[in-house]
C-alpha cells in the first residue's frame, strides 16, 4: 500500500476514533490536563526537551505564531511551530523550519503509540499536541512556537514552561466554554502565565488590563505591553507588501517595516512581535535583533507557509480568502473589505453553529451579493439556515450545498471589475483554498 493511502487511513483513525472539537464541538473538550500529561509522560516528556514560546488570544495568535517562527528562522534557530486548526492538510499543525512533518512520520507516530492512545483515550487535540512535542524533541529544535487551541488555562498545550508567554487580545468567542464576559475569557487566557516567565500582552484593553496585571503579579511575571513599547503607522500598501513606520517608544528609533501579511489587522500582531523580540533579547539573551525581525516580517509566508489571512488568491477579478470566524475578526475584515474598490462585491460565507452568527451577520454589508454555504463538518450551520438568518440583517443571496459550489457559482457571475471575499470559518477557508487550487 502506498504512503498516501496509509497516511489517509491514519488520519481517518484519528478523526473517527478520537473526540474532535472541530467535528463535535465542546463535547470533545476535557476539563483538565491529565490526558496530555499522561500521554507525554509515556513519550518521556518531550515538552521538556526544547525551549518554547506560548501564545494565546482570541484573534491574531495564528498570525503572531507564524511571524515569530519566521523571526526565529531568520535568526538561524531551528524552529518548531505548532498551530491549529489546519486548512488543507493535517501536517500544517506541526512544522519545523517552515516544513511540515512527513506523512511517514505521522504514520509511524500513530502506529508506535496506538496502544497508548487506546489506553488513555485522549481527544484528537491532545494527541496532536503530544505528537508535536515529540516531533520537536526528536528534531532537536532550538525553540518551538506553541499556539493554544482554545482558551489557555485548560488548553492541552499548557503543560509547557515557556521562556515567554504572549496574549494577543481578548474578545468574545467560545463563550460556552470560556465564559460570557471579557473578564472571564481573559482569566482563562491568563492561565498560560507561568511563574517568573515574562508576559507580552498584544493589545491593551480596559476590561483586561487589571486581570493580566494581577495574574502576572501573582506569578512574579514581568508584564510588557506592546502598545506601550511600539507605535506603528502604515505608510502605503502595494501588490506585495504593507509598508509601515515603526517607532520604538523608549528609544524613539524609527524603522521601516514591510510585511507580506496584507490584512490591515496585522498592525496589532506586528507590534506584538517587535515587543516580543525586544523582551527575548533583554531577558533570554537570544541572538536576535530588531533588524533581523524586520527582515523576517518581509517574508513570513515564504518562511512559514502561512495561508488564509487576507490571502489574495487572484487579482482579476479579485478573490480574497480570510479565516475570520468570530465577530471581532469579522469586524476587522469587513473594515478592510469596505475599502476595496470594485464594481460589484460578492461574499461567499459559512459559519459553524457555536459562533455568535447573528452578531457576525450584523457586521456584514447589505449591498453585497451573498453565496451562503456550509463546510463539510458536522459543526457547520446549514447554508439554508444561514440564508434565513441573514434575511433579518437585509443580506440577500442564495444558499449552496458546499463551499466549492458557492465559489463556482460566484465566479460564474463575476466580471473582471468585481471582487469576491470568502470568509466565516477555518473550514470554509480551507475548502476554498482546495477548490481554487
Amino acid at each position: 500500500m502506498d504512503t498516501q493511502t496509509v497516511y489517509q487511513q491514519t488520519l481517518d483513525y484519528l478523526y473517527e476514533k478520537l473526540p474532535m472539537f472541530s467535528r463535535i464541538g465542546k463535547a470533545a473538550i476535557k476539563p483538565d490536563l491529565d490526558n496530555t500529561i499522561e500521554f507525554c509522560k509515556a513519550l518521556d516528556d518531550p515538552q521538556n526537551e526544547f525551549s518554547s514560546i506560548h501564545i494565546a488570544g482570541t484573534n491574531g495568535k495564528g498570525s503572531t505564531s507564524h511571524m515569530l517562527a519566521a523571526v526565529m528562522q531568520e535568526a538561524g534557530y531551528k524552529t518548531g511551530l505548532y498551530t491549529s486548526p489546519h486548512l488543507t492538510d493535517f501536517r500544517e499543525r506541526i512544522q519545523i523550519n517552515g516544513q511540515p512533518v512527513s506523512q511517514k512520520w505521522v504514520i509511524e507516530f500513530v502506529s508506535h503509540n496506538k496502544h497508548i492512545i487506546e489506553e488513555i483515550r485522549p481527544s484528537f487535540f491532545e494527541v496532536t499536541v503530544a505528537m508535536a512535542f515529540k516531533a520537536f524533541a526528536e528534531e532537536n529544535v532550538d525553540i518551538a512556537i506553541i499556539e493554544t487551541g482554545l482558551g489557555g488555562r485548560m488548553d492541552s498545550t499548557n503543560i509547557i514552561t515557556p521562556i515567554l508567554s504572549i496574549i494577543t487580545n481578548i474578545s468574545y468567542d467560545h463563550t460556552d466554554l470560556l465564559g460570557d464576559t471579557i473578564a472571564q475569557i481573559a482569566t482563562e487566557k491568563a492561565g498560560i502565565i507561568k511563574n517568573k516567565v515574562p508576559l507580552v500582552v498584544g493589545e491593551q484593553q480596559e476590561e483586561t488590563d487589571r486581570i493580566f496585571s494581577e495574574h502576572a503579579l501573582l506569578k512574579q511575571s514581568s508584564l510588557y505591553e506592546a502598545d506601550s513599547m511600539w507605535d506603528l503607522v502604515r505608510t502605503r500598501q502595494d501588490e506585495t507588501y504593507q509598508h509601515y513606520k515603526a517607532i520604538n517608544r523608549a528609544t524613539r528609533e524609527m524603522h521601516d517595516v514591510q510585511t507580506d501579511m496584507r490584512g490591515d489587522y496585522q498592525n496589532h500582531n506586528i507590534k506584538t512581535v517587535l515587543a516580543a523580540t525586544e523582551v527575548l533579547i533583554a531577558t533570554q539573551g537570544l541572538k536576535l535583533s530588531i533588524q533581523s525581525a524586520i527582515k523576517a516580517l518581509r517574508r513570513v509566508k515564504e518562511l512559514t507557509g502561512m495561508r488564509g489571512r487576507w490571502e489574495i488568491i487572484q487579482d482579476v477579478p479579485l478573490i480574497i480568502i480570510d479565516v475570520a470566524h468570530n465577530p471581532a475578526g469579522i469586524a476587522e475584515v469587513m473594515k478592510q473589505w469596505k475599502s476595496i474598490p470594485a464594481e460589484r462585491k460578492l461574499i461567499v460565507t459559512g459559519f459553524v453553529k457555536d459562533k455568535d452568527i447573528s452578531k457576525a451577520l450584523s457586521l456584514m454589508p447589505t449591498d453585497n451579493d451573498y453565496y451562503f454555504c456550509n463546510a463539510n463538518s458536522p459543526r457547520a450551520l446549514a447554508a439554508t439556515e444561514l440564508e434565513q438568518m441573514a434575511t433579518a440583517y437585509n443580506l440577500k443571496g442564495t444558499s449552496y450545498n458546499s463551499v466549492a459550489d458557492a465559489i463556482h457559482a460566484a465566479r460564474r457571475n463575476m466580471l473582471p471589475t468585481d471582487a469576491l471575499l470568502i470568509t466565516g470559518s477555518f473550514f470554509v477557508a480551507g475548502e476554498a483554498i482546495t477548490a481554487l487550487s
